[in-house]
């Protein structure tokens, strides 16, 4: 399946470099770039990408606003960029949706190695015996990736779908803050605790799941977390 990227970048030099980068890991990939919010919007609706890279500060409406539209409607993996290095900013991002983010001026290298891992996270299966997970109503279906809670679906990114998932199969094992990173996101992201805490939080709000009464997800404080659920 051919790749579409959705670059919305002002900076013609910055997109160019990330285009370049893009075709060459993923040959035959579709590229498509927009230098404001609205453009982005609108081209976002036409191809419905795979990916998409945003830039915080880019002609309205900004970054922030693209990211919250966009996931109103799509769960596909946004990378975000700013120029701005406060923790208050890197949280807004992922607490909006975003699934990544960097600061620029950023290394390119850097930047096609976390796009090739939100991609790798995207289309990485599990290929571990049992089809299902059920604990009360939640419900969980690891070959159409699939999170139910009661008779609706819960629509889940596919980085919040992974750190569930990895919880669920270790049910009653608390789980490190360092070995969810390594395994959620891969070795790259290990000692990044805040992707930890944003995407925890953005798990219990989407499972109505009260972090001092858990029913599903229990803090291991200065340790890591437990899914408490039973089978």
């Amino acid at each position: 399946m051919t790749l579409k990227l959705l670059i919305a970048e002002d900076s013609q030099d910055v997109a160019e470099v990330v285009a370049f980068g893009a075709r060459m890991t993923w040959p035959g990939c579709v590229v498509t770039v927009a230098p404001s919010g609205r453009e982005a919007l609108e081209l976002f609706d036409k191809m419905q990408p795979d990916l998409v890279m945003l830039d915080v500060t880019m002609p309205p409406p900004d970054g922030f606003e693209v990211c919250r539209r966009i996931r109103e409607q799509s769960q596909s993996p946004i990378l975000m960029l700013t120029v701005r290095d406060s923790t208050l900013d890197k949280v807004r991002a992922l607490d909006l949706g975003a699934d990544d983010y960097l600061t620029k001026p950023f290394d390119h290298l850097e930047l096609l190695a976390r796009l090739r891992a939100l991609v790798r996270r995207t289309n990485t299966l599990y290929a571990r015996q049992g089809q299902s997970f059920v604990s009360g109503d939640l419900s969980l279906n690891y070959k159409m990736r699939e999170v139910r809670l009661g008779d609706g679906v819960v629509p889940l990114t596919s980085t919040e779908y992974r750190l569930l998932e990895e919880l669920v199969r270790h049910a009653g094992r608390v789980l490190p803050h360092q070995l969810l990173l390594e395994r959620v996101w891969g070795p790259e992201y290990v000692g990044d605790n805040q992707y930890i805490k944003v995407f925890i939080r953005r798990l219990r709000q989407k499972l109505g799941d009260d972090p001092e009464h858990p029913r599903y997800i229990q803090t291991e404080w200065g340790i890591g977390y437990r899914f408490v659920g039973n089978r």
